[in-house]
């Protein structure tokens, strides 16, 4: 696991520094704090940082071939690295370690360029072919590892994260406000957008190819989720057997490594599954005060049932103190509150592991969010008349004021009549969207509005589009990979992780259980009322049956209380009227009416407010610099 940075030049512009590189590499020291390497050659600058899990003595960066005119640095780990390795060997092709990183080469001169397809892990890697004058960006599949990059005339730029990309001191900080949209839309900037304009993220399985002496780009997707395959019909326990024999082979494909592992355990389904198939394993489980955001009772009885060691961590209110650290790895930001909740687990693994496992992925291939459940309720919603529903139902569901707990009815029910109301065509995820048109206009200036271009919503239904004649339940898994996955769930997860210097390993989403997971049948993932049924029968043949089939939770803190309370001079600090009207982005009249309301209790804007003050630091720290 590594963070990678570079600079290339395109045509006749000046050559990189060694200075340059190293500064980028500096940012993103907690990516790597075993091990740096930098190369400068032809125009081309190769920079890393190392955390050493395989090889660990021998496999320094950047790793060359044979005649070294093919060199690579690179982000992640390929799993099936020695399958590659034998297959190459046999081909002629001569290894000078153990890691897996130097499969990237070898793979590159047997195969070309489209060799990533062949690999089955997370990565993100830049390619240099000093013979062909060539340059190669290129993503994992599922998007578990970042890469950004920025074209400007004479370079292209590009690293882990967008601060590496600063660090080069080639690219103008500005806003792109049409991105600021969609992120308080969204809580995330959807597809290969960033706030800065100009800078941009290869989507999963997206590959970049630059010709040096030209400067010309192109990128394609090099893989895709496949369409279902004809199927001969197969019996429910069929089909658990398949799913349950791939995720064993999964999770023991990703148990390899030269440094302790372990793995996160919320007592949830997914992470249990993981759990149960790695046999004697050493997991990780943090909590709170608040017993409607605690799950430790449930992660303690699947690790005592399985009888692994298990490591726990109850967490007061004041998580408030690592805010101004943990902006400083939301270069890219998102919107999401579970940032703190997962930093604090990932802390805690990281003194006694260097790898943890985690459960992601699991809602997304196997049906598991009330999303799912709320769009088929709409249909029937649906055919109440429309004067009853925007006229009585939904005046009364959105008076009621929100209740304290995590969900509850109220809550439910409130949150559902506000997703009906957004356009069919976003199916699912209109539970999603917390910024929809009407507010967009209220909280975004006039002059913000007219920068405003694409229309919230677009990357969804785009992504519908893209999904095809699936069934309908995949065409919504579909989305939620390509979207609310890689653009939230994984961002969250490799920042938080990395910043303590942690591998995350997300086995759920090894391709070839991905892939499996779209031929399942759409009655065994979700059907009237229930989610992720299949995953649940599997999960309840391991673990305590109490912790498979209770209300689903999430990873959360209780932010809309502690907004007003101990998160609540943060919020005023950061969303100062006179500081927010200065900016000429937001509405200081709407600001201050959404703090008003909130601390009052009247409605809950936790959402909308957490996503303006995560704007507000990120606009402070990074583009203001």
């Amino acid at each position: 696991m590594c963070g990678i940075a570079g600079i290339a030049v395109l045509g006749q512009g000046p050559p990189p520094s060694a200075d340059q590189l190293a500064r980028m590499c500096r940012t993103i020291t907690h990516r790597g704090p075993d091990d740096e390497g930098i190369v400068i050659r032809d125009g081309v600058g190769l920079g890393m940082r190392r955390l050493a899990i395989i090889d660990v003595q021998g496999g320094r960066q950047p790793v060359y071939n044979e005649d070294g005119t093919v060199s690579t640095v690179y982000n992640g780990e390929i799993y099936n690295f020695r399958e590659l390795r034998r297959d190459l060997q046999s081909a002629g092709h001569v290894f000078s370690s153990q890691c897996d990183t130097e499969v990237i080469v070898h793979a590159y001169e047997q195969y070309g360029v489209e060799f990533p397809s062949r690999l089955n892990g997370m990565f993100a890697f830049a390619l240099h072919d000093s013979r062909q004058r060539k340059l190669v960006l290129a993503r994992d599949p599922l998007g578990i590892k970042p890469l950004y990059y920025a074209l400007t005339p004479q370079h292209l730029i590009w690293g882990s994260e967008i601060k590496a990309l600063l660090a080069s001191g080639l690219i103008d900080r500005k806003l792109s406000i049409d991105a600021a949209g969609q992120f308080l839309a969204w809580e995330y900037v959807p597809g290969n957008d960033t706030l800065f304009a100009g800078i941009k993220k290869l989507r999963p399985g997206e590959l970049l190819e630059v010709s040096l002496d030209v400067g010309q780009a192109s990128s394609r997707i090099y893989w895709d989720i496949p369409r279902e395959q004809e199927r001969e019909p197969t019996s429910e326990s069929d089909w658990a057997e398949a799913v349950s024999t791939r995720i064993r082979e999964c999770v023991q494909r990703q148990l390899v490594s030269d440094v302790p592992l372990g793995a996160f355990l919320s007592g949830g389904v997914d992470s249990s599954l993981v759990v149960a198939a790695m046999g004697p394993a050493k997991t990780f489980s943090i909590g709170f005060d608040d017993p409607s955001y605690n799950e430790l009772r449930y992660s303690s009885m699947v690790a005592n049932h399985l009888g692994v060691e298990h490591i726990t961590e109850l967490i007061e209110p004041r998580v408030f103190d690592l805010f101004d650290d943990l902006m400083y790895f939301m270069d890219d930001p998102i919107g999401d509150f579970s940032i703190f909740p997962t930093y604090l687990v990932s802390k805690l693994a990281r003194r006694h592991v260097t790898v943890a496992l985690s459960g992601d992925g699991g809602d997304e291939l196997f049906g598991g969010y009330e999303t799912y459940v709320a769009n088929d309720w709409a249909r029937y919603y649906g055919y109440l008349p429309s004067r009853l529903r925007s006229g009585v139902i939904a005046p009364w569901a959105l008076a009621l004021k929100p209740r304290p707990s995590k969900k509850g009815l109220v809550n439910m029910f409130k949150r559902f009549v506000e997703g009906a109301g957004y356009p069919d065509e976003l199916g699912h995820a209109r539970w999603r969207l917390f910024v929809g048109n009407n507010l967009q206009q209220d909280v975004f200036t006039e002059s913000a509005q007219a920068q405003l271009s694409t229309p919230i919503g677009h990357h969804i239904e785009e992504l519908y589009q893209q999904a095809g004649s699936r069934e309908p339940l995949n065409r919504s898994l579909y989305v939620d990979v390509k979207s609310y996955l890689c653009d939230n769930c994984l961002v969250k997860v490799d920042r938080m992780s990395m910043a303590v210097s942690l591998e995350a390993r997300v086995p759920l989403l090894d391709k070839e259980l991905v892939e499996l997971a779209f031929n399942v049948p759409a009655r065994l993932k979700a059907k009237g009322g229930r989610t992720k049924i299949l995953l649940k029968q599997l999960a309840a043949r391991r673990v305590p049956r109490e912790c498979v089939y209770r209300p689903k939770e999430g990873f959360s803190i209780p932010i809309k209380q502690w907004l007003a309370t101990d998160f609540r001079p943060l919020m005023e600090e950061l969303l100062n009227g006179a500081k927010i009207e200065g900016e000429g982005v937001f509405k200081r009249a709407t600001v201050e009416r959404l703090k008003r309301e909130h601390l009052s209790g009247a409605a809950n804007h936790s959402h909308v407010l957490w996503s303006l003050m995560v704007f507000q630091a990120w606009r402070t720290r990074w583009l203001e610099g």
